[in-house]
């Protein structure tokens, strides 16, 4: 256990707010003019509340409501509490994608906690990527940091079914397509979708994160599955607010909590909860953010024989709402920990060891959060594949994908990008039958730019009409959590930096074993070698502005996305003065 720093000493905020010279007098003064007494600037705790509410991102439009809680929290435990607005970029309104823009917020977060008078964080998230972004630029600058998630939505319904916010909007499209679906009940179903501020309610990327950030010890144990309109949501917003205070006191940082224990932790519980394929891309940029050795191979070894036990859409039938109601993630942990996968002496925010929270849940729902006999899919995890079309490895989610397509081979249909790919997927005369594989190219993080969702390419047509569901999909590019299917994703090194993905032509045959961890295409080394000497980029460069600086500096998704020149940068939090 942590051994607790001396309370009280002079914290980081009285650089700027303690004392009587001209330039504490300049910032200090500047303040008052919001109606602060004097007595707030005596040395407490200082607590930046970063919050991502914006109008343009949905999932997070009711953060400052409970941006008010935590303040809340903070003034009761005798803080000071200050609420600073940061980059927030929604999934489902920034295009080209909100990847693109992830590691410009976490740059934005880091110069903001690194450039103002801040003891401690509060970060206040939500949507895919708000909740990476800040845990990534909070860890950069290592001052006590804390996470509150603004929780699912509630659950959806349409003509009594129970209808999952992105998993059903895939559904619903390919019924429209097979015309199993008019577009005028499609448009019904929207209504039905999405009734209440929170994050998406399946166990898409934004539960997903929430639950990384609680099993990697940065939030309040329970955090990450209570409705977003639920009263518990305001209490858990103020708790959490009165935590951090204590933890600047006490001096509990970051890198104290997300050890390399922390994100085996992390990794074997997005196994459990059948967690999203973007998961691997968020920890690994963390990981690096901290100084922690993480790669794809920690990925595949730990979650390896988690089996899935989390019966959510998409890999399974209920929502957030019901794994709140059975317990939530504690009820995950404890079963983790009961069957040796988990390390119960790591640290978390609240000052305990994670087992130390969770030792004593109760499962009250084992149909929701299943008994290991009943799993979903006995070895969960993300699978990681390696081979000859992905040298650096590719990812592909079991719990999501068919059973029957986990060892196939089959013919490439190529897609040269996801234009491409939109003028020929619904042509009648597309060579294309379900026994094919479709591949598509120039998706990744320099490719697309950004990486974007769009791996889980929709099946063609005329493959639909004949009731089937499913395909094997290959791609550089992201899926959403929502999402289903056999689909490899993340394939490096990407088709745009000359990958062999850039270098599959139609009609190529592809082997895909899931068991064996096995992705080739079948052509010789000789035939590959010529292909990737000949090899020319057909994509567009940015020439300015963010996207020049991102196409310039962001990495593979192998080692997370993040930019090169913001990994290991941690500490050096206290800013000049210029004044």
């Amino acid at each position: 256990m942590k051994k607790k720093a001396e309370w009280p000493r002079k914290l980081r905020s009285q650089e700027w707010y303690g004392g009587t010279s001209r330039d504490v007098i300049y910032h200090r003064g500047w303040l008052k003019n919001q109606g602060y007494p004097h007595d707030l600037f005596d040395g407490r705790p200082v607590i930046g509340i970063l919050n991502t509410w914006s109008d343009m991102t949905p999932c997070n439009g009711h953060l400052r409501e409970l941006a008010e809680k935590v303040k809340a929290g903070v003034w009761e435990a005798g803080g000071f509490p200050l609420e600073v607005p940061v980059f927030s970029a929604s999934e489902n309104t920034f295009r080209p994608t909100a990847m693109m823009y992830r590691n410009l917020a976490a740059l934005a977060v880091e110069e903001a906690i690194r450039g103002q008078p801040m003891d401690g964080c509060v970060l206040l998230v939500g949507c895919d990527k708000t909740t990476p972004s800040l845990i990534m630029g909070a860890a950069s600058c290592d001052l006590p940091s804390i996470v509150v998630t603004g929780g699912p939505m509630l659950n959806g319904y349409f003509r009594g079914e129970r209808v999952g916010s992105g998993t059903h909007l895939w559904k619903f499209s390919e019924m429209v397509k097979a015309g199993e679906m008019t577009q005028a009940e499609f448009l019904e179903a929207e209504a039905s979708m999405s009734r209440s501020s929170g994050t998406c309610n399946t166990m898409g990327t934004a539960s997903t994160m929430a639950s990384m950030a609680e099993a990697l010890g940065m939030a309040l144990s329970g955090n990450a599955a209570i409705p977003g309109v639920d009263s518990r949501r305001k209490v858990m917003a103020q708790l959490t607010g009165r935590r951090i205070v204590q933890m600047v006191k006490d001096d509990l940082k970051p890198s104290e909590i997300m050890t390399k224990q922390a994100f085996e932790n992390a990794i074997r519980t997005n196994a459990a909860i059948g967690g999203s394929t973007n998961a691997v891309i968020h920890l690994l940029a963390i990981a690096g953010r901290v100084g922690i050795d993480l790669s794809l191979d920690d990925w595949d070894r730990c979650g390896r024989d988690v089996p899935t036990i989390v019966n959510l859409m998409p890999s399974g039938k209920y929502l957030m709402e019901e794994f709140f109601y059975a317990g939530g993630l504690p009820v995950v942990l404890k079963r983790l920990g009961e069957a040796g996968l988990l390390h119960k002496d790591a640290l978390t925010v609240s000052g305990e060891t994670v087992w130390d929270e969770v030792k004593d849940v109760v499962n009250w729902n084992e149909d929701v959060i299943l008994p290991a006999e009943k799993a979903l899919t006995a070895s969960g995890g993300i699978v990681v594949l390696r081979g000859n079309l992905a040298p650096k490895g590719a990812v592909l989610k079991p719990s999501a994908a068919s059973p029957h397509l986990l060892v196939h081979r089959g013919r490439a249909v190529v897609f040269e990008d996801i234009d491409d790919y939109k003028a020929k997927i619904n042509d009648d005369n597309l060579d294309i039958d379900e026994t094919c594989i479709m591949v598509m190219k120039n998706c990744g993080p320099k490719g697309y730019p950004g990486m974007a969702e769009v791996g889980n390419m929709g099946l063609p047509p005329k493959v639909l009409k004949k009731g089937i569901l499913d395909m094997v999909r290959i791609s550089d590019a992201r899926m959403s959590g929502t999402a289903y299917g056999t689909v490899v994703l993340h394939t490096s090194p990407e088709a745009a930096v000359g990958g062999p993905l850039a270098v599959v032509k139609n009609g190529d045959m592809i082997e895909l074993d899931v068991p064996n961890r096995r992705l080739h295409l079948d052509i010789s080394d000789e035939e590959m070698a010529r292909r990737l000497a000949e090899w020319q980029p057909n994509h567009d460069l940015p020439t300015s502005g963010y996207a020049f600086l991102h196409q310039q500096h962001v990495e593979g998704a192998d080692t997370g996305a993040d930019l090169d020149f913001l990994k290991g940068c941690r500490g050096n939090a206290v800013g000049k003065d210029s004044h």
